[in-house]
């Protein structure tokens, strides 16, 4: 089969299309026909060698997968070949930028039916940080006030759907390039980043919030900053796991960095979401194993924009 790999951290240069030995499931796992992985910034990140996520070389990037059931492993019930699925993959193992994968049968969950199979691998990790920040962490509920900083982001998107069906009122940051979809998204204000600092910004904000979602890389201080802007006694949740989450001890604002999971009952209430129609799901663009280098590059630079999915076909 075909798969992106690297043999050695490095630049984006580094990946590689490669023939390789398809994969046998073993216990508990099942063999998925990918239909897409999807890149996400933590890719990037392993590749390059600076994310402490330990793989092993060669790797094939791509943790997040649609794909429909080829193999069955061992003691796999639930799951027939031809089915197709979603999934969170371990991110040490090799991934979903193949034509072929292994993945943990207790990770999988059945894809939602109401968009292309394809676009499905843009759901998984960045719908689960979400869900996840806002409900296991923050606790978020109906009637509380939520400022979710870099809500124009893949997670931000998903952030914004979720906290607005839950019944906050969702103060939200954005660029220009990135407000209209946030808006869409149900952001009852959005707060342009770039006209003046984020702090400037909540500070004309009328109260405080009950939760504060970080997305976004801040200066330590500026993050000290806006925490202010958090009631007595709550929450802020940040995904930026480099750099640690300010609290206010004083006024009971506790904080917590949101490292995702895969949790499949999690997972399968959102793609019920997805079917219902009360979350969208957004891909920018699909690429061929033979681009994925492209956008890594893109990542790199910092001129990527939105979510990519990536096919399993060599151009």
């Amino acid at each position: 089969m075909k798969a992106a790999r690297f043999h050695q951290h490095g630049a984006p240069e580094v990946l590689q299309i490669d023939d390789v030995e398809t994969p046998a499931p073993g216990a508990g796992e099942v063999r998925l026909r990918v239909a897409a992985s999807a890149f996400n910034p933590a890719d990037n990140g392993i590749r390059a060698g600076f994310l402490p996520i330990p793989v092993t070389l060669p790797h094939t990037p791509g943790y997040d997968v649609s794909g429909t059931v080829d193999a069955l492993g061992e003691g796999v019930d639930g799951l027939t070949v031809g089915d197709a699925v979603i999934g969170f993959l371990p991110m040490t193992a090799p991934g979903a930028a193949a034509e072929f994968v292994v993945a943990p049968a207790e990770a999988l969950v059945a894809a939602p039916t109401s968009i292309a199979l394809e676009d499905a691998a843009a759901i998984p990790s960045v719908a689960l940080t979400a869900w996840q920040a806002l409900f296991d962490e923050a606790g978020l509920a109906a009637g509380q006030r939520i400022l979710i900083t870099g809500a124009g982001g893949t997670v931000g998107g998903f952030a914004v759907q979720f906290a607005k069906r839950a019944g906050a009122h969702v103060i939200a940051t954005a660029s220009p390039r990135s407000a209209a979809s946030v808006r869409a998204a149900g952001a009852d204000e959005v707060i342009d980043h770039t006209a003046s600092s984020v702090l400037e910004s909540v500070e004309a904000l009328d109260a405080p919030v009950d939760v504060l979602l970080n997305l976004a890389p801040f200066e330590a201080d500026e993050f000290t900053a806006l925490v202010g802007r958090v009631r007595d006694g709550g929450v802020v949740v940040s995904t930026t796991a480099w750099m640690p989450a300010p609290d206010d001890e004083a006024r009971n604002v506790r904080s917590v960095v949101v490292y995702v999971r895969s949790d499949a009952a999690q997972l399968a209430e959102i793609a019920s979401l997805v079917d219902s129609g009360a979350v969208r799901v957004e891909v920018a663009r699909r690429v061929t194993l033979s681009g994925l280098a492209a956008v890594h590059a893109e990542a790199t630079a910092g001129t990527l924009r939105g979510k990519v999915v990536v096919l399993p076909t060599v151009d």
